[in-house]
Parts: C-alpha cells; structure tokens; sequence
C-alpha cells in the first residue's frame, strides 16, 4: 500500500513553527487541498481551525501537541510518522449548525465543534427564553449565558461552566447555564442529539447578546437556533488506545 499523502499546518508559536520545520525536512508533504491525512501541530486552537478549513473535504486530521493543553492532539513525535498514521483510531464527529438571528434583520449561520454560547454584551445580565423541539421548556432565563456542547466539547468551556462530561457514544447534547441568576438553582439539561435547541433573547435592545460558534461570533443577535448536523462528518485520528473517547471518560476521574 502507497504511503498517505500528508499535509503539514501549525500554530504560530515558534515551539510548533520549529517543529513545524523539523518534520517538513523528514517527510514529503503536499498542499492541504491534494492530502489525504492533514497532520496539525500545535493546541486544540489549531485542531479546532483546521478541522473547519477542511470541512469540505472531510480530511482525516491527525493532531500533535505542541501547544498548551492539547487535549484533543495526541503527542508530538516526528518518528515512525506514517506507522502511527496507519494504526491510527478514526472518530467522526458531527459539528452543530447554528442560526443566528440579528436585530438588524440579518441571519448568519455557522457550525461549531466544541459548543455554541450566548454571552451578554454589557453589564446588563441577559434574559434568555429557551425551546427545545418548538416547546418552550424555560419562559425566562436571568443569566450572563447560557451553551449548547457537543461530546467533544463537553470537556471544553462546557466543564468550566460546570456542565457535565459527555462520553463521546451517548448521543447527547449539553444544555449548561452561564452564571444562571434566576432560575438561581436550575443546572441545565441533558438532551438526545436529535433536538433542536431555541434561545430567544429577551428585551433584545435593551440587553443586547452575542453568538459564537467555536470563533465565530454574531453580535446583538434575538433568536439563535441550535441543531446537530448529521450531514457533515468530522474525521480525527488517535494513536490506538489514546482515542478522544478514552480521553473523555478518564477527565471524569482526575481528582
């Protein structure tokens, strides 16, 4: 069998720019458009980013870490490359269509990976009224947000805003408060990856909000509509035994 085309990307920091050169001197690469594997080395960032500029190709990412976290790359090693490229685990990962409503009657529409979030954009808290599957299941929200979390991203801005930890086969979705004021004690909701989740922005003008969707972000927005999308296929590559699966499962057991 032919060796994979590859493709090399990194982060800017010159930690993954310098490792960026070492690898490019041992291995032959082509561009991102001719690959078969996309190898990216650096930080969840830049998995995140290369994971959308190779949407519509649905290329196999292999990460490296040679960033800070790294939580969604296996570990930086320039030897046995295409070794490890062939014994690799495949995950796919379905990402989340959001619809942006704007006050100014425009729409944008965005797919996100880790979560999409709603965010006050003054001092003024936000009032959020939430549907889920056209059922109004919250009349009114006082909060500074409120985020829709996939699996993969349920270890991510999810878990920081005490979400919970999703194992990546549940086929759920994370519903996660922001510094919920009232209902002060309501936690959020666990919901089938089937929903179609509904956040529509109270008093609008007076206490305007922002979407975002990984990095893009819609401001002053009134309605945003949150679905999974099952059409488009994410493909990411582990090293065997170190999938984004396993790594999910043991975040629940760090003390």
């Amino acid at each position: 069998m032919s060796e994979p085309r590859i493709a090399f990307t990194a982060s800017a920091s010159p930690k993954a720019q310098k490792a960026l050169q070492d690898i490019q001197s041992r291995y032959e690469h082509v561009d991102v458009n001719e690959a078969d594997i996309v190898v990216a080395i650096g930080g969840d960032g830049l998995m995140l980013r290369t994971l959308h500029a190779t949407l519509d190709r649905s290329t196999p990412v292999y990460g490296m870490n040679a960033g800070s976290i790294g939580f969604l790359m296996n570990h930086y090693e320039e030897d046995n490359l295409f070794e490890r490229l062939a014994a690799a685990e495949e995950i796919v990962l379905h990402p989340l269509r959001m619809k942006a409503h704007v006050q100014d009657g425009s729409t944008v529409e965005a797919l996100a990976i880790n979560e999409v979030s709603l965010l006050r954009q003054t001092n003024q808290a936000a009032k959020l009224r939430i549907l889920v599957d056209g059922k109004v299941r919250l009349d009114e929200m006082v909060c500074d947000g409120v985020l829709v979390a996939t699996p993969a991203g349920s270890t991510a801005y999810n878990l920081s805003a005490h979400g919970p930890i999703v194992p990546m086969d549940a086929d759920i979705l994370c519903l996660t408060p922001i510094s919920a004021f009232r209902p002060r004690r309501w936690r959020g909701a666990l919901l089938p990856q089937s929903a179609v989740v509904t956040f529509e922005v109270l008093e609008a003008e007076h206490r305007p909000v922002n979407a975002t969707a990984d990095t893009t972000e819609v401001h002053s927005v009134t309605r945003v509509e949150i679905a999974e999308d099952r059409n488009v296929k994410l493909r990411l590559l582990y090293d065997k035994g170190h999938n984004l699966a396993e790594r999910i499962i043991a975040e629940q057991f760090l003390v």
